[in-house]
């Protein structure tokens, strides 16, 4: 058998539109076997067997004489003539309930025997069909798929894929094949192998940052075409046996989840990897084959934080071949925080310091990782690990403890993002914390873009806020209750915020998902060393003040 890989082992080939798209979307294509004659000494050979497993073939069928005299035989044992597929190897396999069809001399439709349950998955198989077989050398022999009949095929819309890299799918996914069975002119033996006429889509999702998900999985996929890719087709009669007709759909559906309650997939398939792992969670679809412009929608869900979600992946027009399957690898590549950024105000270090949530040794793990949790091991005085907040500052003043801090916005800059940042609600927007998957944010003017806009250089903005008050000298409560929604047009001059939520007395875990909380550079001028200034928002509002508590674990990073 002939194989063709795209990115893969033997031979690489890149569509020069695939190219452009390989930060996205990685595809290879396998050629599957093509029909060929086999050899007069090959035929001799399999009429000998024939004759010694006549047994065997009636009971296969299941009907007939004992002598096999009313059926022809059709024999299908070469590995790449069957209905399910090994991707290593590109082998097919015969599935239960798989048959074919042949039409007779008198132009009838015979149906052979069908595969039982004792020769599912079999390497070979061999079917015998009624009728008269007596008036030529070769005869067309279709395998329509467990959803048709005769030389017609249907490419369901809706399609079930329970178990990752499995393929037994694929009789009732629309997997078909014709084949030119050939033998003698009276004969009663003729071999066959099938050449399919589907293309398989080979659906490989990984998140090559190192997010550590639990619980999330993929719970199903949708591909959509430009053009046709299911429906009810026909086997020409002529030729290599091409797909006929309009289809009528250019969408299906392939869904992961297996419906049986406690079974293993009953969530969907796995997204723990973090490189293409087809045994891991390898879905396939078959489509009509054809030149598409395909969009595919995977839907993942994270049963913990109970956060849904869609990602698309567009992919440039391509040409996808009957017979072939092509490997699409898929990078999620989902934004991940590391958890480890949460601190009290100008602390030396995070809030769990070397007892981060993800350290090697599990007993060592004090981090609370989802809403509401608590810690006994929080913060205390004298704990000997400096992650308490610098008291030190009073009366107004900049961080000086920890070098990160003098990274942050001051208050006044923080005035300025609240009220001429021109914040913009983002609900859909994916991100992954401590091993799990939540949506939303908040998108921000950078502050150079701010500056521009009101005739300013970033070092006035520093030194005074949005009302030309210095408020690292006095008390501030700025609040925008009015932010957009959805994404800015001008995305390049915006940066986004996440709701990472924070640590309420640095103890219990609190509003991940609902509220972005993130420390400034400045103490509060008015509150001696309880308090020092923040920002803080949700989907309705944005808040920047001088008054949060700085035993409280916001999160830190450098504004754009």
């Amino acid at each position: 058998m002939q194989k063709t890989l795209l990115l893969g082992k033997t031979k690489r080939v890149i569509n020069k539109n695939q190219k452009r798209q390989s930060n996205k979307v990685m595809m290879r294509t396998k050629q599957l076997f093509k029909a060929g004659l086999l050899s007069f000494i090959a035929l001799c050979s399999m009429a000998l067997t024939m004759a010694s497993c006549a047994n065997e073939d009636i009971a296969q069928n299941g009907t007939g004489s004992d002598n096999g005299k009313n059926f022809t035989t059709f024999v299908a044992g070469e590995p790449k003539s069957r209905t399910s597929l090994d991707y290593n190897t590109s082998n097919f396999y015969w599935e239960e309930g798989d048959k074919i069809y042949v039409q007779d001399d008198d132009g009838h439709w015979q149906t052979s025997n069908t595969v039982d349950a004792a020769h599912a998955h079999s390497t070979s198989f061999t079917f015998k069909v009624p009728g008269k077989f007596e008036n030529s050398a070769t005869y067309r022999v279709y395998y329509p798929g467990k959803n048709g009949s005769n030389n017609q095929v249907s490419i369901p819309t809706a399609q079930t894929q329970t178990v990752p890299n499995s393929t037994t799918h694929f009789g009732t996914s629309g997997d078909c094949g014709v084949a030119d069975a050939t033998g003698t002119i009276g004969g009663d033996v003729f071999s066959f192998q099938l050449e399919h006429q589907a293309a398989i889509l080979v659906l490989e999702p990984y998140m090559s940052n190192d997010n550590k998900l639990k619980s999330t999985y993929l719970t199903k996929i949708e591909v959509s075409s430009d053009n046709d890719i299911a429906g009810s087709y026909t086997i020409s009669p002529v030729g290599s046996g091409s797909l006929t007709g309009s289809g009528g759909s250019k969408q299906i559906t392939l869904t992961t989840m297996n419906p049986v309650t406690g079974s293993a997939n009953e969530k969907g398939f796995p997204l723990t990897n973090t490189t293409v792992d087809v045994p891991f969670n390898g879905a396939y679809m078959l489509i009509k084959p054809g030149t598409h412009t395909l969009k595919v929608k995977y839907w993942i869900k994270d049963y913990v934080t109970n956060v849904e979600a869609v990602i698309t992946k567009t992919l440039p027009s391509f040409s996808y071949d009957k017979n072939n399957y092509y490997d699409m690898a898929t990078n999620f590549n989902i934004t991940n925080y590391d958890g480890h950024h949460y601190y009290m105000w100008d602390a030396k270090n995070n809030c769990w310091h070397q007892h981060e949530w993800d350290v090697t040794n599990i007993s060592d793990r004090w981090q609370p990782t989802l809403n509401n949790e608590n810690s006994t091991n929080y913060w205390q005085p004298g704990d000997g690990l400096d992650r308490g907040y610098n008291a030190s500052i009073i009366g107004g003043g900049e961080a000086n403890q920890n070098p990160l801090f003098s990274t942050l916005p001051n208050a006044n800059e923080m005035g300025w993002y609240c009220m001429e940042g021109d914040p913009h609600w983002d609900a859909d927007r994916l991100w992954t914390v401590m091993g799990h998957l939540y949506k939303g944010g908040m998108w921000f003017l950078k502050e150079k873009e701010i500056a521009k806009k009101h005739g300013k250089t970033i070092t006035d903005l520093k030194n005074a806020g949005p009302d030309n008050k210095d408020y690292r000298t006095m008390a501030m409560n700025f609040e925008n209750d009015f932010p957009n929604t959805g994404l800015p047009t001008n995305i390049q001059d915006y940066f986004f915020l996440p709701t990472l939520g924070y640590y309420m007395f640095s103890q219990q875990l609190k509003f991940v998902g609902r509220d972005g909380a993130y420390w400034s550079s400045s103490s509060s001028p008015v509150s001696g060393p309880q308090d020092a200034a923040g920002l803080l928002f949700r989907n309705n509002v944005v808040i920047a003040a001088t008054s949060y508590p700085r035993i409280n674990g916001f999160w830190v990073q450098k504004f754009e």
